[in-house]
């Protein structure tokens, strides 16, 4: 017999943005499945929720992830269950996608029950232009996937949002600056926490600020996006692939005055506007100048 599925929605870290409906539905659920049950627990006991039985469920680990799904499943054979991670909207670079896809498959009905998510909440801090924007989820851990994943977003004219563990953070800045260049930038640490911290400047400050203040808490980090490109002639090149040309010609030794103009003659774009662009990705790059 088919029964419903709620995607709930828990606090960022402030009890007090948990809704009353969240409250509610949980309370009324037989069964939750949380990504961390000790979490889930103390936020529940925070509000006198004391019925539900709690099944951990959690997909990054693979050894145990069809087991878990399938005692998720399996509550769901028999009665209302409910699904929360420890922070925000599950599925959002949280487990829930693949155990939400195997309850639509199953013939299970999906109700989401909205809650806070760290995405949108940095973004609409940030200042940044939120019409459009793209979610990079965690950046890779290796610098060169690093790199790869950046490059590919380099030219999406919305803005970028990522989380970033604090003992990365540094070597994912010195990527960002390097692939990017000097952009506006938010980093947002902690949200809604005793220690919330909300800082605005451009990528090249991050950076310097990372090498001489140790981060703390996790990051959720705003990169303006790619600005349009100068050329106004049909099909002139990307920013990204403008970039590209002049790596490779430096790498060639070709110098910095002939450079421009070479690329300029092939992408499309003035002379002045690809030296602009080289002189602030050098400066992006060495911000000790």
């Amino acid at each position: 017999m088919p029964h419903t599925l709620y995607i709930v929605g828990t606090p960022l870290g402030n009890a007090a943005d948990w809704s009353l409906r969240a409250q509610q539905v949980l309370a009324a659920t037989p069964v939750i499945a949380a990504e961390d049950t000790r979490v889930t627990a103390r936020l529940l006991a925070h509000c006198g929720i004391s019925g539900p039985r709690l099944l951990t469920y959690t997909d990054a680990f693979a050894p145990k992830k069809a087991q878990r799904q399938a005692e998720v499943l399996a509550a769901l054979q028999a009665g209302d269950v409910a699904l929360v991670s420890d922070a925000g909207m599950p599925g959002i670079a949280d487990p829930g996608s693949e155990l939400v896809q195997a309850a639509i498959a199953a013939g299970h009905r999906i109700v989401p029950v909205p809650g806070p998510s760290a995405v949108v909440t940095a973004l609409a801090v940030s200042g940044l232009p939120g019409e459009r924007f793209l979610f990079l989820g965690f950046l890779p851990r290796q610098r060169g996937e690093r790199q790869q994943l950046l490059r590919q977003a380099a030219d999406e004219p919305g803005a970028l949002v990522c989380f970033e563990a604090p003992h990365r953070l540094l070597d994912c800045l010195q990527d960002l600056v390097a692939v990017l260049g000097d952009r506006r930038v938010t980093l947002a640490r902690e949200l809604t926490k005793e220690h919330e911290e909300i800082w605005h400047g451009r990528l090249g400050e991050a950076l310097a600020r990372s090498q001489t203040q140790a981060p703390r808490g996790e990051y959720v980090i705003v990169i303006e996006g790619a600005p349009p490109a100068p050329a106004a002639e049909s099909g002139a090149w990307p920013v990204g692939q403008v970039r590209e040309a002049l790596a490779i010609l430096a790498q060639e030794g070709i110098d910095t005055q002939m450079a421009p103009r070479l690329v300029a003659r092939l992408a499309g774009w003035r002379k002045k506007d690809v030296y602009r662009l080289l002189v602030a990705d050098r400066d992006a790059a060495d911000p000790e100048g």
